[in-house]
């Protein structure tokens, strides 16, 4: 059995959540950090120095840490070959997609538009201009990401993959904040397919606004 360490309002943890419930693994989940604590304590930080969640241990394995790292190993260990494919030459398709998203998209949507907008403890305070500023630099990430999709229906055409859970958890906060998007139809409707999806459902579609910083 899986043992995952996270609260279900952190994105990483829903990458996570998301990837084993695919995977149809069991699994027992314990809420950590945030407002639940507990990430700082002597013997977390024994699993995942960082202090940050989700942590994972996989039975009696050593702990695991970085959410697209432990997606990357319970497809590679659980995972079909369209979920998890065997042939590197066609992995790397998929997975400069998965990196691009952590390198290029997140810093930008999560970084300078979704933690401001929230205010989330950690943000710089928004100063005029700055989310114009922000959502300009996103726009041609997100049709980058259109273009893309639109050979979909998935990452890697015909079938959900590993891909998927590191790109397409994050849509959720992206389609659902209130700020100017690019017009993206490939990326709303993968998006749509996803929100459709029953697992996406249970542990992606998660309020977020309890992590909103209110004075």
């Amino acid at each position: 059995m899986l043992t995952v360490w996270g609260r279900a309002t952190s994105s990483n943890v829903q990458a996570v959540m998301w990837t084993i419930a695919e995977l149809g693994l069991d699994f027992e989940r314990h809420d950590v950090g945030h407002a639940h604590g507990g990430n700082k304590t002597a013997d977390y930080l024994a699993m995942n120095p960082n202090g940050l969640v989700p942590t994972v241990r996989d039975g009696d394995g050593a702990p695991m840490w970085e959410s697209a790292a432990i997606v990357r190993y319970l497809a590679a260990r659980y995972g079909d070959a369209a979920f998890w494919p065997r042939d590197p030459a066609v992995r790397v398709q998929l997975d400069m997609w998965a990196e691009w998203i952590k390198t290029s998209f997140v810093p930008v949507f999560t970084g300078q538009i979704f933690r401001p907008l929230m205010a989330l403890a950690g943000s710089t305070p928004m100063q005029p201009g700055q989310v114009q500023a922000a959502t300009d630099a996103l726009k041609p990430l997100a049709l980058r990401l259109d273009k893309r999709l639109g050979d979909g229906p998935y990452l890697g055409g015909a079938e959900l993959s590993f891909a998927d859970m590191i790109a397409g958890h994050l849509l959720y906060r992206y389609c659902t904040l209130d700020f100017d998007r690019a017009v993206t139809p490939s990326l709303d409707a993968y998006y749509a397919r996803l929100s459709a999806r029953p697992h996406y459902r249970d542990h992606v579609m998660v309020s977020y606004e309890s992590l909103r910083t209110r004075p």
